[in-house]
C-alpha cells in the first residue's frame, strides 16, 4: 500500500509558519529512525527544481553518499532509464540493508509487515514543482511492490493543497492520512512546565525578565528555540553579573560553597537589598552580628538557603492547584496559561489582586460535581510533592473530598423530599447547607495556601543568588533596535570599534572616522534638503585635515578623485540605511529622512 501522511508544519493558531520548522522537522526524522524505520529522507524544494535531482537527493540521503547525475538534459527514453536505476539501487540497498537470507519467511503478506518502510519527508509542499512530484509519485508506485515507501508532506496552509498540486490520477495512488503539529503555544507551556516552573533548577527569572521572552515569543517571532535561546543568555547573564551567582545551585552544593566564600563575597551578601531587609527586622545585637562576625552570617545564610529552596518546593506546586482552580472559570480572571498567573504571582501578592478576589466568589460559586473535580485535581498534583507541608495539605484536600462524595450517594424517595424541605427552611433562615459550609471551608484553606506560599520571590531573603532582574539587557540583546544601534555606531564608532583613534570626548566625530561616519554627521547640520557639492566640500576639509594636510595650502580641502570617490561611496551607504533620498525638486540636492542623531 502506498501511504501520504500530511502533516502541516509548524503552524500556530494565527495561521503563520515560525521559525522551528527546521527542528521540527529533525526531531520528526530522529523519532521515526528510532521507533518506524532506518531509511529516511528528508528532501527541500529548492535543491529538486527537476525529477532527476529530487531522485539524486532521495539516494543521497538513504545510501549516505554522493550521487553524480548529468546536469545537462535528457531525452525522455534516457531519463526515464536514469531514473529506474536509481530507484533500481534504491530496492537493492535496502534489500541488502534490512535482508536476513538465513531466515524463512511465513508468508509474502507477513514479509511485507516485518520490513521497514522507506519515509521521504517534503518540507514544504507548496514550494515543490508539481509536475517533478506527480512525476516521482508515478513512477515510485512502480516499485510499490518491491519499495514499500511512505511520504510526510509538509503542507503550510491546507490540506485542500494536495489536491489543487496532483490531479486525481497521481492522488488516488495514495492512501492519504492527516495529522497536525502541536501549536507553537503548547510547546512553550512545555518548556515552560519544564524549565521554569520547577524547583530542579535553581536558576529563575523575576517577572519582568520572564515578560520580556513572552512578549518576544508571542510578538514577534514564535521560535521556541528563540525562547530557550533567551533562558541561557539570562543564566549567561546572571552568572556573569552576580559574583554571588555561586550560590545559584543545589542545596547541597550551595550549603558547601557559602562557607567557603572569602571576606569580599560576604560584603557583597550584606549590600544585597533582601539581605538589609532581614537585618532591619532582627534585634539589635543580632544586626551586630551579622554586619560584624562573617561566620556568624555565613550560618545564618545557610539557613536562609535552606528557606529559599522550601519556598521554591513549596510555591509551584500551590500555584498548580491555583490554576487548576481558576483557568476553568469565566472569563478567565486569572489567566487561561499557567504562565499568566506565575507573572501575576511574580510581580506582587496575588491575593491583593481584584482578579483574584474575582476568581474566588466565582469559585464559591460552583457546584458540588465541579467543585469536587476540581479539588480531586488539585489532590493529584499534590501526590507527587515531596515537602511535608505540601504532604499535610493533600491529607486535608482529601479530608475535604470525603464527605462531599458521601452527599453524592443517591437517595430514595423518601429522603429526597426530606432534603427538599431542609433546603427550603435553610433559604428561609439563610442558613448555609452543610455543602456550603464544606466548599466555603476548602477554599478556605486554599485561601491560605496561596497567602502561605505564592508570596513573590522579592520577599524572600537572598533571593538575588538565583533571580535574573536585568529585564533592560535581555531585550537589548533579543529584541534591538536596528535604527538606534546604527545611529549609535555613525555617531560614536569608538562604541564599536574600540579604536583610541576615534574616541572624542565632546561627542564629535573624530577626523580618523570612517567614511561614512563623517558623512554622517555632517548631514546632521543640515536641513530638510542637501546640497551634494557643499556636502562634498565639506567632506573633503574634514578628511584634508584627518591626512595632517597643512591647512594653510592651496591643495588643503581639494576634492580629487579619490575623495570624489569615496565620498559618493558614504552617500550610497547612507542612502541604503535610510538617511537620504533623492528627490525631484533639486537635482543637485538630497533630502533628508530623520532627525536627531544619537
Amino acid at each position: 500500500m502506498y501511504v501520504l501522511q500530511g502533516y502541516e508544519s509548524q503552524r500556530d493558531s494565527h495561521s503563520v509558519n515560525v521559525p522551528d520548522h527546521d527542528m521540527t522537522f529533525q526531531s520528526l526524522s530522529e523519532l521515526l529512525q528510532q521507533s518506524v524505520t532506518p531509511h529516511v529522507a528528508s528532501v527541500q524544494a529548492k535543491e529538486c527544481g527537476a525529477l532527476k535531482h529530487l531522485m539524486k537527493r532521495v539516494l543521497e540521503r538513504l545510501m549516505d553518499t554522493v550521487v553524480t547525475v548529468d546536469d545537462e538534459e535528457e531525452e525522455g527514453e534516457e531519463a526515464e532509464q536514469t531514473e529506474q536505476t536509481i530507484l533500481s539501487s534504491l530496492c537493492v540497498f535496502r534489500n541488502s540493508s534490512t535482508g536476513t537470507p538465513g531466515k524463512k519467511r511465513s508468508s509474502p503478506a507477513k514479509d511485507e509487515q516485518q520490513q521497514p518502510p522507506v519515509v521521504i519527508i517534503f518540507k514544504d509542499l507548496e514550494a515543490f514543482n508539481p509536475r517533478v512530484l506527480q512525476d516521482f509519485i508515478l513512477i515510485c508506485s512502480r516499485y510499490i511492490e518491491r519499495l514499500p515507501l511512505m511520504f510526510i508532506f509538509g503542507i503550510a496552509t491546507a490540506p485542500s493543497t494536495i489536491q489543487h498540486m496532483l490531479p486525481h490520477s497521481v492522488s488516488s495512488l495514495l492512501c492519504i492520512e492527516l495529522f497536525q503539529s502541536l501549536s507553537c503555544t503548547q510547546h512553550l507551556a512545555t518548556v515552560i512546565d519544564k524549565l521554569i516552573l520547577t524547583p530542579k533548577f535553581p536558576f529563575k527569572l523575576n517577572g519582568k525578565a520572564m515578560q520580556v521572552l513572552i512578549s518576544i515569543f508571542l510578538y514577534h517571532d514564535f521560535s521556541v528555540r528563540n525562547f530557550i535561546k533567551g533562558i541561557q543568555l539570562a543564566l549567561l547573564e546572571h552568572f556573569h553579573s552576580q559574583p554571588l551567582s555561586v550560590l545559584c545551585c543545589r542545596k547541597k552544593e550551595a550549603l558547601l560553597h557559602m562557607t567557603q566564600l572569602s571576606h569580599r563575597d560576604v560584603e557583597r551578601i550584606r549590600q544585597l537589598l533582601s539581605f538589609k531587609r532581614y537585618v532591619e527586622k532582627q534585634e539589635q545585637q543580632e544586626q551586630v552580628n551579622l554586619l560584624k562576625d562573617d561566620n556568624h552570617l555565613k550560618e545564618v545564610c545557610q539557613r536562609l538557603i535552606k528557606d529559599l529552596n522550601k519556598y521554591h518546593k513549596n510555591y509551584y506546586p500551590v500555584l498548580r492547584c491555583l490554576h487548576t482552580l481558576t483557568s476553568s472559570l469565566p472569563r478567565y480572571p486569572l489567566g487561561k496559561q499557567i504562565r499568566e498567573l506565575h507573572l501575576i504571582c511574580l510581580e506582587k501578592n496575588v491575593w491583593e489582586n481584584e482578579d483574584y478576589q474575582t476568581a474566588m466568589k466565582l469559585l464559591r460559586m460552583l457546584a458540588k460535581d465541579e467543585l469536587i473535580t476540581l479539588l480531586q485535581r488539585c489532590a493529584e498534583t499534590l501526590q507527587s510533592v515531596k515537602s511535608k507541608k505540601m504532604k499535610n495539605a493533600l491529607v486535608q484536600l482529601e479530608d475535604f473530598t470525603s464527605p462531599v462524595k458521601n452527599l453524592q450517594k443517591k437517595t430514595d424517595l423518601f429522603q429526597l423530599q426530606k432534603t427538599l424541605l431542609e433546603m427550603n427552611e435553610t433559604r428561609r433562615s439563610k442558613k448555609l447547607s452543610p455543602f456550603e459550609v464544606l466548599r466555603n471551608e476548602a477554599l478556605d484553606f486554599i485561601d491560605g495556601l496561596v497567602r502561605s506560599y505564592l508570596s513573590p520571590p522579592e520577599s524572600q531573603t537572598l533571593n538575588e543568588v538565583c533571580y535574573y532582574s536585568s529585564s533592560a539587557t535581555v531585550r537589548r540583546h533579543l529584541n534591538a533596535t536596528p535604527r538606534t544601534s546604527i545611529q549609535a555606531a555613525l555617531s560614536s564608532p569608538y562604541y564599536y570599534l574600540q579604536n583610541d583613534n576615534l574616541k572624542t570626548e565632546d561627542g564629535s566625530v573624530s577626523n580618523a572616522a570612517p567614511d561614512i561616519c563623517i558623512a554622517y554627521k555632517l548631514h546632521l547640520e543640515c536641513g530638510r534638503l542637501i546640497n551634494l557639492y557643499d556636502w562634498l566640500e565639506a567632506y573633503a576639509t574634514v578628511v584634508s585635515a584627518a591626512e595632517g594636510n597643512d591647512p594653510d595650502s592651496d591643495n588643503f580641502g581639494k576634492v580629487d578623485e579619490v575623495k570624489h570617490a569615496r565620498f559618493i561611496q558614504a552617500v550610497s551607504e547612507l542612502e541604503f540605511l535610510g538617511f537620504i533620498k533623492s528627490t525631484k525638486q533639486k537635482t543637485d540636492h538630497v533630502a533628508r529622512l530623520t532627525w536627531g542623531g544619537c
